[in-house]
């Protein structure tokens, strides 16, 4: 994921910026505690895509 267009993604739901995992291929959104796809190089930022992220994963 290029630092360029992570940027200019944010959280569909809550529309704040949403944090990069490169070693799950995921990017989270902790104000929505979900963790989003990213499926060969393409985000999925839909909600019945993500999963919820576990409270240690949101506190990390």
């Amino acid at each position: 994921m290029q630092p360029k267009y992570l940027a200019k993604l944010v959280c569909p739901l809550t529309k704040k910026p949403l944090e990069y995992h490169a070693d799950k291929q995921e990017l989270w959104s902790k104000a929505a505690r979900l963790a989003f796809p990213i499926r060969d190089g393409i985000p999925i930022l839909l909600e019945n895509e993500a999963r919820e992220l576990s409270d240690l994963e949101a506190k990390s």
